[in-house]
């Protein structure tokens, strides 16, 4: 459906496709030359900014208009060169649903009686957050601002990080309701083409009533919806996503989203935080071995207790096996109920301390499992062992830096727990197995996902489970398939040694 010239007609099909108390329409009436200009404004109350509409719209269009005399088509060229209108971005549209498309996300349409198109004024003008600390991905060192749920302040965070005019942003709409802007960037001449072609290929298969998430988007694009590890990255850091780009990566940012998804992914990558690459190498390498250590408790402490204490007693020390025995002789229930009785009870608890508001939430984390945790001693239901174990498995999930695979290693915990409970430390070995198996034949957009051990080339390890020092990190991961390899110059790596 197009714009008629007549305003008439415009205005009762407006008010029979946007029926609603908010929709904005403001007749503009000029009869003081000839030709008379009568014309209407049409945006959303409370999406619009209405100081711009009134002092770059309505006032710059009577004041010009009463000056000059034109006939329509000089006026409608004017107009369309800026030279009425002293908004900044003004265009033209003849699809009346495509102008719905502009008013609904804050724009403003301007017609005019005689012309056969609308004029779009950029006027987006409503309330948004502020740019705040990331709350999930918080460090000591490096910048401290984090993503928003507001589209366009997130593609500026990159651009400061990014002024390079090959940083190329694809903006798509998604949602046969919410019309989401979505947005894939990459720096051409760094990301491969062919890995741009796919992401775009599966975004654009996306039919569903509303985007409301960016989760949404992971779901539908993800290789494989059964695994419990995730094929994206996310991120609320803008310089996590800039460093990613920087290496051949694409990130795809979602509006009403504070949170960006970076594809493809690893295993590995997933354990990097953004202050590994801000502070000495040895350093970095050193916490990065802690957060595989932390890893391995938290997947698998409780499923160890049960398989020594019921299976394999033997592998325990006489001293600690008899002061195990002591602490578990009035405990009613086995060791494999008390694990899980115990790991419920930590997962309430965490779930009440997310959902509950800021400070109460800290204070049922910590007060709710000293409580709980030394009344249910007390009381004889678990052993004082079995809490160290729970609150070791605890702590160590803390560690891992990213929140999506953290929560795949909590719904790991209960499947080594059974395996555990079946066959002690056998079912533990069969259970990490299984888990390597999966991981060998998973992919991220065709990518190995345990790259580089899929093919274990030493000179791809230097940013794996260590940190090379930044001078001898001379080239871009070659899974990613870059156009420009190299990163470093040699001649920097003399620099700074």
């Amino acid at each position: 459906m197009n714009v008629y010239k007549k305003l008439e007609e415009n205005i009762k099909i407006i008010k029979e496709k946007l029926d609603s108390e908010d929709i904005i329409l403001r007749e503009i009436n000029i009869e003081d030359n000839f030709p008379k200009l009568r014309a209407f404004l049409l945006f959303i109350d409370g999406l619009a900014d209405k100081n711009l509409i009134q002092e770059h719209i309505i006032k710059s269009l009577n004041l010009f208009y009463k000056e000059k005399i034109f006939n329509l088509d000089i006026l409608k060229k004017k107009i369309i060169e800026t030279t009425v209108l002293t908004a900044v971005d003004i265009k033209n549209e003849k699809s009346l649903d495509k102008v719905f498309d502009f008013v609904l996300s804050g724009d403003t349409a301007l017609f005019i009686d005689g012309f056969d198109e609308a004029i779009i004024i950029s006027s987006k003008g409503y309330e948004k957050r502020s740019v705040s600390e990331s709350s999930a991905e918080a460090v000591i060192l490096g910048p401290k601002d984090s993503f928003t749920e507001n589209y366009r302040t997130n593609i500026v965070l990159i651009r400061r990080r990014l002024k390079d005019i090959n940083l190329k942003i694809k903006t798509i709409k998604l949602g046969r309701h919410t019309k989401t802007d979505v947005g894939i960037l990459y720096i051409q001449g760094i990301a491969n083409p062919k890995l741009i072609d796919e992401v775009l290929k599966r975004l654009n298969k996306i039919d569903i009533d509303g985007i409301i998430e960016i989760g949404y988007i992971e779901q539908l694009i993800e290789d494989n919806w059964l695994s419990p590890f995730p094929q994206f990255r996310r991120t609320e850091r803008p310089d996590v996503v800039a460093g990613s780009l920087l290496e051949g990566n694409f990130a795809i940012i979602c509006d009403n989203t504070p949170y960006a998804l970076i594809g493809p992914t690893t295993f590995l990558s997933l354990f990097q935080s953004a202050e590994d690459y801000y502070q000495k190498w040895y350093i970095a390498m050193i916490i990065r071995f802690l957060r595989f250590l932390a890893l391995f408790f938290a997947t698998s402490a409780p499923a160890l207790y049960v398989a020594f204490t019921s299976f394999n007693p033997e592998m325990i020390p006489a001293d600690l096996l008899l002061s195990i025995a002591s602490t578990r002789e009035n405990v009613p229930f086995s060791s494999p109920i008390e694990a899980l009785l115990m790991i419920i009870i930590l997962e309430v608890l965490r779930e009440a301390g997310v959902r509950l508001p800021g400070p109460i939430g800290k204070t049922i984390g910590i007060v709710g499992g000293l409580v709980i945790g030394e009344a249910a001693v007390k009381a004889g239901i678990v052993s004082p062992i079995m809490v160290i174990v729970i609150a070791l498995n605890a702590i160590s999930s803390f560690a891992i830096p990213n929140y999506s695979i953290a929560i795949a290693f909590r719904i790991l915990t209960f499947i080594f727990l059974l395996f555990a409970s079946i066959a002690g430390l056998f079912g533990i070995i069969m259970g990490f197995i299984l888990i390597i198996c999966h991981l060998v034949t998973l992919k991220s957009l065709g990518i190995a996902y345990l790259y580089p051990f899929v093919n274990l080339d030493p000179e791809k390890m230097q940013d794996v489970a260590i940190r090379a020092p930044l001078p001898f990190m001379k080239e871009r991961p070659d899974y990613l398939q870059p156009l420009d390899q190299k990163k470093l110059n040699d001649g920097d790596k003399n620099a700074g040694v």
